[in-house]
């Protein structure tokens, strides 16, 4: 099934992000996780993107592989298109659509610090108007509130992001952000762009220091005041700043879902006990929406 037959059927859906395990580690670590994750009812799970740029060394295929066919929840293959080839993907592909899994998150992917890129693809669009030529699959793409930390202004991103829509996007999904007030801003822009795909709001709940300094330096996400001073009250206290980091987020998915956000994608950084305390929290909501 087409993750956008969701979107149609629905007035709202919930989602999840986790990640493969990385390098050498054994697939089985992600086990206990996937479990529980697939447990909680969400409309599906996204995977993301492994290192390597096949079958045999990249997780990402075989993660999405097991929520779809072993827990029985659609799945969204994250893939990235830089320093790849055609041949390279076309693997991927194949055996993602062997394995019943149709619905990829096409994305570009980190440039090399060396700024140097080879293969096929330069840019999402590239990757999108190829998927769209060869396989019936549900296409989401990444979006962003702030504008790509690598584009010059959020009038050029929104652009690039109309590119990306026009070349057959089913959907978006939002990178994190900490302020609902950037992402209605964000809406009434894109809206004027006559970008009009449904839109999933992308919501990291942050529940240590570290991961402010993660957020800070991958996105430039900007962390409000308000948070700040959670931050600063509780960050000696694990269990405490988790629970306030749960609470931010709860109260972040309230205001959203109330002002007719399409869906909620959590970023759950592999953390089933946080994943299950926020859709807990919003779930009556949920299902009060979609009656």
């Amino acid at each position: 099934m087409k993750i956008i037959d969701s979107f149609n059927n629905k007035k709202v859906i919930f989602s999840f992000e986790i990640f493969p395990p990385k390098g050498d580690t054994p697939i089985e670590k992600i086990y206990d996780t996937l479990e529980e994750i697939s447990s909680l009812g969400g409309d599906y799970i996204s995977v993301t993107y492994g290192a390597g740029g096949s079958v045999r060394d990249n997780k990402t295929v075989e993660v999405s592989s097991l929520i779809k066919n072993k827990y029985g929840v659609e799945s969204l293959s994250h893939l990235t298109c830089i320093n790849s080839t055609k041949d390279n993907l076309d693997e991927i592909i194949n055996k993602l659509n062997e394995n019943n899994v149709r619905n990829i998150l096409a994305l570009r992917g980190d440039i090399p610090e060396s700024g140097e890129t080879k293969g096929d693809f330069k840019y999402a669009y590239e990757l999108i108007g190829y998927l769209k030529e060869k396989v019936d699959f549900g296409i989401a793409a990444a979006c962003y509130p702030e504008g790509h930390f690598q584009c010059e202004n959020l009038h050029d991103d929104i652009i690039r992001l109309k590119e990306k829509v026009d070349c057959g996007v089913d959907y978006l999904i939002t990178q994190l952000f900490l302020d609902n007030n950037i992402f209605y801003n964000y809406l009434d822009r894109i809206t004027k762009a006559r970008i009009n795909v449904p839109i999933e709001a992308g919501i990291m709940p942050v529940i240590n220091k570290r991961q402010i300094q993660t957020i800070s330096k991958l996105c430039g996400a900007t962390i409000p005041e308000k948070f700040i001073k959670i931050i600063s009250k509780y960050e000696h206290s694990k269990e405490a700043l988790r629970d306030a980091g749960i609470a931010y987020a709860v109260e972040q998915i309230v205001d959203l879902l109330s002002s007719g956000v399409r869906g909620i994608h959590l970023y759950t950084m592999n953390n089933p006990y946080v994943a299950k305390k926020i859709l807990e929290n919003v779930n009556s909501i949920i299902k009060s929406i979609n009656e």
